[in-house]
């Protein structure tokens, strides 16, 4: 009985196969363990993976890169903006929904995100059955723990065009935790576990406290800003800077020169990774002049210095947000390929001194692991279902937040629900309004992730109308906030003196 476990990031994907008792990633036909996120349309074919990342230098706007960044997303969504501002490849919205363009010389088509992901789960599933020599469907998708219905929704449908049996999804923070078996081998016994991501476009970085085999997500938070392609960006606008040293040419603004630099610094980053030094050939770079510069890894991280302590700020936001401290966390497990950076590892060992830190997985390989194995156990179940990560508590995905007014009349947020509050929930909070309102709007905000930036987003607002004036005293309206596992949020708003009460219902507010 063999099962597939796929995970599909943002700049790369990979598959495990679980087979005999145990998961094993597998390598494609080009022999590599990771295979890269992107697909080239080419005028009589497509390709994807490394085929498709190697043309891109003369195809770019027929290659698309970052697909997972736009599924199932709107126009007006902040991802897609972003990923529509960067993409060397045009996206427009046709009928209300998202389409690259892709123009390779008869005829222009829309191709849609789920058509990209479907061409890549395909590579995913001839990788699992080329090693497995049969036909084998049944798989478990890794998701973001910050995925939308929408986004979840989007990434099945193009894994089921891809002719998968989707068996279940599972958040990556999760598969991670089960490569390791991690309170899977020993159930019983509570701990706090720090599920540390750095993949190509983004950290996420997520305490999970494993309590008699359940995992429960303590706090959870993205950074789109920084992945492992600032790191490739810095290097390669350092060779850049070697470039015009020696030939006094400046090829910062040239996109294709840049481009083979990017590929060139990609490979010597990867190589820095288990090399004290790293070749960066470019045939032809610039004018006709071939381009060759030797990197050592002091070098390298030298010029990352100011991105590793970026890498490292979230975690100490997280252990301040949940009130733990380093000496409380138990395992640290690394996953996203760019946490192989051995200086990364080393700043986090310094933050953990005591801690154990996983990392005997290659960390690009620990989520499909974890997929794979979950596919293993729902196997041996007679009627697993489909639903999303039984093993983990559903929490909210952003911060839910009051606004008030301060003594000087200033404006300011209270949070009432943390992000990765375990659901259902219930809190209580109770504000002061001036004796002299004879009404009072309360407003709920919803904290949106911009980049590294939380913004505040008004969601709902209820107003408690014809209260009694006081002259001199005070409004104290007590509110209490219910959300259920849906997401759905419940709100009554009770002025303490007069029972004078206003209620409304919001529906999925996570």
């Amino acid at each position: 009985m063999a099962a597939i476990g796929v995970h599909l990031g943002c700049t790369c994907a990979c598959v495990a196969v679980y087979k005999d008792g145990r998961a094993d990633v597998v390598a494609n036909d080009a022999g590599d363990r990771v295979t890269p996120a992107v697909v080239g349309y080419l005028e009589n074919e497509v390709i994807v993976g490394l085929a498709a990342k190697q043309t891109r230098v003369r195809n770019a706007t027929n290659t698309v890169v970052k697909v997972k960044q736009i599924l199932g997303r709107s126009c007006d969504d902040p991802h897609a903006q972003k990923h529509i501002s960067e993409s060397k490849c045009s996206v427009i919205e046709k009928g209300g929904k998202l389409r690259y363009e892709i123009d390779t010389g008869d005829i222009v088509k829309l191709v849609s995100p789920e058509d990209v992901a479907k061409l890549i789960f395909s590579k995913m599933k001839e990788t699992a059955q080329s090693a497995l020599g049969s036909d084998v469907n049944d798989v478990v998708i890794t998701v973001p723990f910050d995925f939308g219905d929408n986004q979840k929704k989007a990434l099945g449908d193009a894994a089921a065009a891809a002719g998968f049996n989707i068996l279940r999804m599972v958040h990556e923070p999760s598969a991670a935790l089960l490569a390791y078996g991690i309170g899977q081998d020993s159930p019983t016994g509570k701990s706090n576990v720090l599920v540390y991501k750095l993949g190509g476009t983004s950290l996420c970085v997520t305490m999970i406290e494993v309590n008699s085999g359940i995992y429960r997500v303590l706090a959870t938070k993205t950074y789109d800003d920084i992945g492992g392609l600032c790191f490739t960006e810095a290097l390669a606008q350092y060779l850049a800077s070697e470039f015009q040293r020696s030939y006094k040419q400046d090829i910062s603004g040239n996109a294709r020169a840049m481009m083979k630099l990017m590929n060139s610094a990609d490979v010597a980053k990867h190589s820095l990774s288990t090399l004290g030094s790293a070749n960066c050939f470019v045939d032809s770079l610039y004018d006709g002049i071939d381009f060759d510069c030797s990197v050592s890894r002091a070098r390298f991280e030298l010029i990352c210095s100011s991105l590793f302590n970026q890498c490292i700020d979230p975690i100490k936001i997280l252990l301040e947000q949940v009130g733990v401290k380093a000496t409380d966390v138990n395992q640290v497990v690394l996953c996203g390929g760019s946490a192989r950076m051995p200086k990364l590892q080393q700043l986090i060992r310094d933050l953990f001194p005591d801690v154990e830190l996983l990392s005997s997985i290659p960390p690009d390989e620990v989520i499909p692991i974890g997929a794979a194995i979950e596919a293993g156990i729902l196997l041996g179940k007679e009627n697993p279902s489909m639903e999303l990560d039984t093993i983990t508590i559903e929490c909210t995905a952003s911060d839910i937040l009051v606004k008030e007014a301060d003594e000087s009349g200033a404006e300011t947020f209270s949070i009432l629900l943390p992000s990765g509050t375990p659901l259902p929930a219930r809190r209580q909070h109770t504000l002061q309004a001036p004796g002299t309102y004879t009404s009072v709007c309360l407003e709920l905000y919803e904290s949106v992730r911009k980049s590294s930036t939380p913004e505040n987003s008004k969601f709902a607002q209820i107003v408690l109308k014809d209260l009694q004036k006081k002259d001199n005293g005070v409004h104290d309206i007590v509110t209490v906030l219910t959300m259920k596992r849906d997401g759905s949020l419940h709100v009554t708003c009770t002025e303490k003196d007069t029972g004078r009460s206003e209620m409304i219902t919001i529906e999925d507010s996570s």
